[in-house]
């Protein structure tokens, strides 16, 4: 069945005004405005002034933030060049001298130059969005049921499903580290799963997921045929390396300096017996861990290995992962807040917000931050082309919506300079 996409325009900013009347011909219709261009054209004279500094003498801060830059100057370099293009050819084409044979030429390489400044803006905005600090590393998919009993119990296993099917058809590797379902007559009740994907970027790739996923449709259980509405909670956590060796320094969760450390000082390990369903073997042996981070009160219990070591290797993995993207989530809010002064307010969307739909009755997923519909729902809960669908609007709506900030950040700037 082919898939169905409708969208609706979704905007987080105001348009930034001109600051010069070439920089407003040449961003129409590239959606970069010139407040953007501007900070880009700082970023490669900055680009320049670091190249020239390092001829002279090394040094591995500025290599590495020469390295950063070097993307955004051999963008800003076409950007020109195919404005030049555009320029020469629309000087021909205002010619009244021009003969018909080269005027259809031109004609021609306009569309095509015109064409190839909308895909350089595009590039620019992508090099211009700062990196977030875990892009490159795995991830943990964290589901749980939220409102909506045993519905959502059942709705979360389904999530569980799509993940998987989803990592297993982009040939991410990919298991389920942690699963306790509901005690009860359906086996598929889920009370709380965690999915390790092991792939470098696969946090980048899935962190949008991260969010309150809604189902509507009529349960199985339903005598009468109505439509219920419940609610499954995932978020998506970064997974770091065991060791710190040949890594980023700055995700070397080892280093008691590093901002995602976690002091063992402050976490309270128990050991208990198991819970559920696993044997007689499983119950007599106090093989569950549980810990508990003290200064933020987060619990973490792991149970699904007879091995204490490694309840207690997974507990802590997860311990880890969820303090250091509440840290994060802490930076991002403090951002925030900081650029409300400067904007007048700035939307965020956090992990309690619903960002999508799956209605069953009408077969569609909507996806509630970047407006997308896909009209194929058991695709979507396949894992299939559906599901890259939305997450690609997904990452096209964050990209637009930072893209909005900085250019009003850059208005804001120049404002106050005035």
């Amino acid at each position: 069945m082919p898939i169905a996409i409708s969208s609706h325009p979704n905007s987080v900013a105001a348009d930034a005004t001109a600051n010069s009347e070439n920089n407003v011909m040449f961003c129409q219709g590239t959606g970069l405005s010139p407040a953007l261009l501007a900070r880009a054209r700082s970023l490669a004279t900055e680009h320049s002034t670091y190249s020239a500094h390092l001829a002279d003498a090394f040094d591995t801060k500025i290599a590495r933030r020469v390295g950063e830059l070097a993307p955004i100057a051999r963008i800003i370099k076409e950007w020109d060049k195919a404005n030049e293009s555009i320029s020469e050819l629309n000087s021909l084409l205002d010619d009244p001298d021009t003969d018909t044979e080269l005027r259809s030429l031109a004609i021609e390489d306009l569309a095509s130059s015109k064409s190839a400044l909308s895909n350089i803006s595009e590039s620019l905005k992508l090099a211009l969005v700062p990196r977030h600090p875990f892009a490159t590393l795995p991830c943990l998919l964290e589901i749980r049921p939220g409102a909506g009993g045993d519905e959502a119990g059942l709705f979360a296993f389904e999530i569980l499903k799509m993940y998987t099917a989803f990592c297993s058809r982009r040939g991410l590797r990919s298991s389920v580290i942690k699963l306790e379902a509901v005690d009860g007559p359906a086996e598929d009740r889920l009370s709380e799963a965690v999915i390790e994907v092991d792939a470098d970027g696969a946090y980048d790739l899935l962190r949008s997921e991260s969010g309150v996923h809604r189902v509507q449709r009529v349960p199985a259980t339903e005598a009468k045929g109505r439509t219920h509405t419940s609610a499954v909670s995932v978020m998506v956590l970064p997974n770091f390396p065991e060791t710190g060796g040949g890594m980023d320094v700055s995700l070397n969760v080892d280093d008691p300096n590093n901002d995602y450390y976690v002091d063992p000082q402050e976490v309270r390990s128990e050991k208990m017996r198991a819970g559920g369903a696993g044997g007689q073997h499983v119950n007599k042996t106090e093989s569950a861990i549980r810990l508990t981070h003290v200064p933020t009160g987060i619990v973490v219990s792991m149970q699904d290995s007879r091995s204490q070591h490694a309840n207690r290797k997974k507990a802590w993995q997860i311990l880890r992962a969820r303090l250091a993207e509440q840290r994060q989530e802490a930076r991002e809010r403090e951002k925030m807040e900081l650029r409300r002064g400067a904007l007048g307010g700035v939307a965020r969307m956090g992990r309690g917000d619903k960002v999508r739909t799956y209605n069953y009755g009408q077969n569609r997923c909507t996806d509630h931050r970047s407006g997308v519909t896909v009209h194929n729902l058991d695709d979507v809960v396949d894992g299939g082309e559906g599901l890259d669908t939305i997450m690609d609007s997904v990452r096209a709506w964050l990209i637009d919506r930072e893209v909005s900030v900085m250019a009003a950040e850059e208005l804001a700037t120049d404002s106050s300079k005035q």
